[in-house]
């Protein structure tokens, strides 16, 4: 990738660093800061007790944003500010046990980001690393903190600022604890997000026991965290829909949709709402028309889903607050990859377009790649499970394709789960089978863009049954 004169080399060398020690033979992934084994909070009894910490992460004018490709010369960058972001912290405590959910307005920030995010509150908070997730929401209306291919430079003054706003806003939430009771509701969002694969999708409503990833599928569902504080401490909202923010394509940063959501249920419901992100691989909000989504609309059918939500909500009893992190290694397919190392030697002019994007972006794709160490079968990931009283919660990396979060959901030992993608890095799509036969860009393309070689078309189903076995673990 070529990008623009204000990106620094370091960051490219860091880059190189950790891929060298991910598709090479010689660094583990103890070494690359993916946790080995499992590390787990197990907390039984005690006062329940929640924060919350915002902090202001507006960025400056002028910085690259992700979201869209565009090539050299012609960066996209911050010419307004549409609405501020932030950086949201939800602070957990049951006896002595605490974890930190942080939610960042961003389109994706590396492992290496959530780490160093993960160390700094451990040292300011006393929170363990390992019990700090890191979520990005996943907007296209701002920048992304890891490499991505004529995506957007990595604009390093502006992510350390956010990190330090991250570590920050966890220490105003644990400063805010405040005993609470936790409410859970759901409500389907009608018109609030559709399968952007195919016109001949299901929705969640009709999704079974039997149903399998040879079909595509949505869900539709906003699901909503309610928490009651005593004392004059105001009442939490946090919600969890699956939908890419992606409905603006200008140059005003901001939130997208989730922005639109948040007045409107400050306006109706007087809270302020977090969001977290779910399966959105192949989801684009809106009811399809326009094909990228309507913010406005969105947001009337999120914020109606979330009243509804509202409306419906049970007292989950917390007696159990627990988490247990370890590491999962995605397969690559390392013969896909060689040959498109051999598509390009052979024919440079032939790989100009489709997965290719331009000749530029493949010209620079294959410098990057042509003498990379490429014998390491699979890409290491963080994934995380957690429980809350009966609720669960698994945190993953990847932009997951719908049929698998519903799979999850489908196969949790407990009632409610919330699976909660673009967690602890960004590996790009994991799909289904036929992505890779169709050769849809998100199992062809966005490898390239991440610098990644492509994975095998069983990884998503592969991470499914790993998560659904890491919160049996963790609810065990």
């Amino acid at each position: 990738m070529t990008n623009s004169k204000n990106h620094s080399s370091r960051s490219d060398i860091r880059r190189r660093t950790f891929l060298a020690g991910t598709l090479g033979t010689g660094i583990c992934s103890a070494s690359l800061g993916i946790l080995p084994n499992v590390y787990a909070v197990k907390a039984n009894g005690g006062t329940f007790s929640v924060g919350e910490g915002v902090v202001d992460t507006t960025p400056p004018l002028g910085i690259e944003m992700g979201g869209f490709h565009r090539v050299p010369g012609n960066e996209r960058r911050v010419e307004g500010i549409r609405q501020p972001t932030a950086a949201r912290a939800l602070v957990l405590q049951l006896g002595d046990a605490q974890v930190a959910l942080i939610s960042l307005d961003l389109a994706g920030a590396s492992d290496e980001v959530a780490r160093r995010i993960q160390q700094q509150v451990a040292v300011a908070t006393q929170i363990p690393a390992a019990n700090v997730r890191v979520c990005s929401t996943h907007t296209h209306s701002m920048p992304a903190f890891l490499y991505l291919r004529q995506w957007g430079a990595i604009p390093e003054d502006y992510m350390s600022t956010v990190e330090n706003k991250a570590v920050e806003a966890v220490k105003l939430a644990q400063a805010d604890l405040a005993p609470a009771k936790l409410l859970v509701g759901k409500s389907r969002a009608v018109g609030g997000n559709f399968n952007r694969t195919t016109k001949d999708f299901k929705s969640d409503d009709l999704f079974g026991a039997n149903s399998t990833d040879s079909e595509r599928w949505l869900d539709t569902m906003v699901r909503v965290l309610y928490f009651e504080r005593s004392g004059d401490k105001p009442n939490l909202l946090w919600y969890h829909f699956s939908a890419h923010p992606v409905c603006y394509a200008d140059e005003q940063a901001g939130p997208d949709w989730p922005g639109l959501v948040r007045q409107r249920v400050i306006e109706s419901l007087h809270v302020a709402p977090s969001f977290l992100q779910g399966h959105a691989g192949d989801v684009n909000p809106g009811a399809g028309d326009p094909w990228r989504g309507d913010a406005e609309q969105t947001a009337q059918a999120v914020h109606a889903a979330i009243e509804e939500a509202m409306h419906n909500l049970k007292e989950v009893p917390v007696t159990t607050l627990r988490m247990q992190t370890t590491s999962h290694g995605v397969a690559l397919n390392l013969d896909m990859f060689n040959a498109w190392l051999q598509r390009y030697r052979d024919n440079p002019e032939l790989c100009a377009s489709h997965d290719w994007v331009d000749a530029g972006f493949a010209q620079a794709w294959y410098e990057s790649n042509f003498n990379r160490p490429s014998d390491r079968k699979e890409l290491p990931v963080m994934i995380s499970a957690m429980q809350i009283g009966e609720v669960g919660f698994i945190f993953h990396p990847s932009e997951l394709y719908s049929y698998y979060g519903l799979a999850i959901q489908r196969s949790s030992p407990l009632s409610e789960t919330f699976v909660v993608g673009y967690t602890d890095g960004l590996i790009g799509y994991l799909t289904d089978a036929a992505a890779y036969r169709n050769g849809e860009y998100e199992a062809l393309t966005v490898p390239k863009i991440l610098d990644i070689p492509p994975f095998t078309s069983t990884a998503a189903a592969e991470l499914t049954a790993a998560v659904v076995q890491l919160l049996e673990r963790t609810v065990a």
